[in-house]
Parts: C-alpha cells; sequence; structure tokens
C-alpha cells in the first residue's frame, strides 16, 4: 500500500489505546540495544505521560514499536519524553555499526544472457519496500533502460516471499516540515517511482515466486509478463487500511479484468491466489513450486535470444496508444492518496487493522 498512513496518532485517544498492544516477543541475545526488560518497561512508562507529545512524536513511535530492531531506538525516544517531565532520563546507546554496501544495499541486480536481474533483497523483512529501496529500483530501471546489452529486465524477489508492501520504517523520520511535508515528499516519491515503470522502453517480467501485497501488485498491470508460482498470492487491502489504489491500478485492472472483478480487488481486499489472478489475466503463467525457477529461466533465457530493437519497438509501440493517459492516472492516483494519508477515516482503519494483527 502506497506508504501508508501520514497521519497516524492524530486522536489523542486513539494514542493512548497503543499502550495495551501486546509487546512483541523478542529473543534474548547479545545484540548491542536494548535488552528486552527495558524494552517492556518503556512500553509500560508511555501510558504515565501526561502530556500529548504530538502526532509527529507518536507516528514515530508507533513506526518504531513495530519494528523489532529499533527496540533500543523505542526506548531512547520514551525516556526523552519521560525526563522532559521530571522522569528518569532517556538511556544512551551506540549507533548500531552501518553494514557495508556496493552499488544497491536493498537489491541485488546482475546482467547476464541479456537479462537484467532486479532481485529485492529484504527477505528477513519479507521484501518490504524502504523510501531507499524505492530509490534503488528507479536507478536499476534506469540503469537496465540505458545498457543496450540488456533486452529483458526481471523482477523478483529473495526468499519466500516477493514482497510484502511497504515498511513501516519509511515513517520513522519525521522531516522539519512535518507530516505535511512527508505526505508531499511520499506522493512525489510514489509519482516517479510509478512514472519509471510507465516510461520502461524494454520488455519487463516478475517472477512472482512468493505472496505479494500492496504496491508490488498493482504495479503488475506496468509489466509485459507476469508468470507465478503456485504458492505465490496477490493482495491489495487498500480500503481496510482507508487508501486508495496506486501504480495506475485504477485503470489498468478494469482493463485487465473488467470493472467488477477489478472492484473485487481494489475496493473490497479479494485476495487472490496464482491461480484465480491468471484466470483474470494479471497473471500470464502459473508454474509449480517445484519447478517454477528452472521453467520460467530457461523460458527467459530463450526470449532474451529474440531481436532487441524489434521487442523494445514493439513494445513501446503497445504503450503508446495509453502512456500519456498513464501518467495522467498516476497524477490523480497520487493527488488522491496525499488526501487520505492526512484523512481521519484512513487513520481510524490503520490502527484498527494493526490492532487486530496484535491479538492474533
Amino acid at each position: 500500500m502506497a506508504l501508508f498512513s501520514l497521519r497516524c496518532f492524530t486522536q489523542t485517544s486513539r494514542w493512548f489505546r497503543f499502550s495495551r498492544v501486546p509487546a512483541l516477543k523478542f529473543h534474548k541475545s547479545s545484540m548491542m540495544g536494548a535488552t528486552v526488560e527495558q524494552f517492556e518497561e518503556a512500553k509500560n512508562k508511555m501510558s504515565t505521560l501526561k502530556n500529548d507529545p504530538g502526532n509527529e512524536v507518536k507516528l514515530k513511535i508507533y513506526a518504531l514499536f513495530k519494528q523489532e530492531e529499533a527496540r533500543q531506538q523505542y526506548c531512547n525516544l520514551i525516556g526523552s519524553l519521560l525526563a522532559k517531565e521530571g522522569g528518569s532520563p532517556a538511556q544512551e546507546v551506540s549507533a548500531q555499526p552501518a553494514a557495508s554496501s556496493n552499488t544497491y544495499t536493498t537489491l541485488l541486480v546482475s546482467t547476464q544472457d541479456n537479462i537484467t536481474t532486479i532481485q529485492l533483497n529484504r527477505p528477513a523483512k519479507k521484501n518490504a519496500i524502504t523510501t531507499e529501496m524505492y530509490e534503488e529500483i528507479i536507478d536499476a530501471l534506469q540503469q537496465a533502460a540505458e545498457d543496450t546489452s540488456v533486452v529483458l529486465t526481471v523482477f523478483t524477489g529473495a526468499g519466500d516471499f516477493y514482497c510484502s508492501g511497504n515498511d513501516l520504517s519509511n515513517f520513522t523520520k519525521i522531516p522539519e516540515g512535518g507530516v505535511e511535508q512527508m505526505a508531499k515528499a511520499g506522493g512525489e516519491l510514489l509519482r516517479r517511482y510509478v512514472k519509471a515503470y510507465i516510461d520502461f522502453p524494454k520488455p519487463l517480467v516478475a517472477v512472482v515466486n512468493g505472496p505479494a501485497v500492496g504496491i508490488s501488485v498493482t504495479i503488475l498491470g506496468m509489466f509485459d509478463l507476469v508468470y507465478a508460482a503456485e504458492c505465490a498470492t496477490f493482495h491489495t487491502p487498500f480500503s481496510q487500511l482507508g487508501q486508495s489504489p496506486e501504480g495506475c491500478s485504477s485503470y489498468t485492472y478494469p482493463r485487465i479484468m473488467g470493472a467488477s472483478k477489478a472492484c473485487e480487488m481494489l475496493l473490497f481486499n479479494k485476495k487472490l491466489t496464482a491461480v484465480q489472478a491468471c484466470e483474470l489475466g494479471l497473471v500470464t503463467e502459473v508454474f509449480p513450486d517445484s519447478s517454477f525457477q528452472s521453467e520460467v529461466w530457461r523460458r527467459l533465457r530463450s526470449y532474451a535470444k529474440l531481436p532487441p530493437n524489434s521487442l523494445a519497438l514493439s513494445k513501446q509501440l503497445i504503450r503508446s496508444v495509453d502512456k500519456d493517459r498513464l501518467h495522467a492516472v498516476n497524477d490523480a492516483e497520487v493527488e488522491r492518496l496525499m488526501e487520505r494519508w492526512m484523512s481521519d477515516e484512513c487513520f481510524n482503519a490503520v490502527m484498527s487493522f494493526f490492532q487486530a494483527k496484535a491479538k492474533l
């Protein structure tokens, strides 16, 4: 879902309900950072705050709570709020060492046999998309478009998920301009991200190796082929989260599967199996899990031997009919989502969703 609600915790009463969400289960280890006991203590102290710390701080607290690796930051933030009210001082902690990086830090990008493969590479997080990953995907698409040796470009996921949608860590860094600036920046990033697919000049293939959620599903309407393993599922729970479609799906989905079936997905949150998605035209072909990789890549390597200019020019001809329309749809979807992110309805829906998950 496109960058989630940017107005979480705008109602004080709802904010204090958060203190009753069951704690995440952490394992004790020798990791740097807060212990389980410190995290629990910070969570309990949160409910003792006398003053509302403001929407931006509450949004950051919620996002930190939802991330296991951020529990030390969570403790620090609660401690600093208590310190301002005359309570115990905030804990100090050394920053975690930064991971080493090459050209891309969230992707595995390689080119072989005239095929550029862009693999979402956060398997421990089910390939949830961070702000950094959005930027890297845009760059990787641009690189593949300019590389004359590339005939096909393929997206897939590392691990057992294709992509679980957006990562909540996108919202832990509130800019000086506040939530409104955050919504504007998020909207502009989404606009550029979808534009990169609309304008991509060469055949684009999705190799969906597992469950797909949110924008990783809606953007499939921009792909020329979508191959899926039997274990794959496709879910776009926008209404459940008080949001609206993106990735030009408000235009491509009705064209692909008809208005009624598109509404089932985009309005009423229906999750599709790979076979159902294939029957509706969203997926090109479904393969058995056991032979998925071998069969798909054998086929793609044969496609990559076709005359590259013929493939690219034919795709551009097909896309030219709708290109201006797609850009207009992208702009309209982004504007609508920015409104949604700032709405109370979106806030209430997102909070209900996470409270329900916490009870599982």
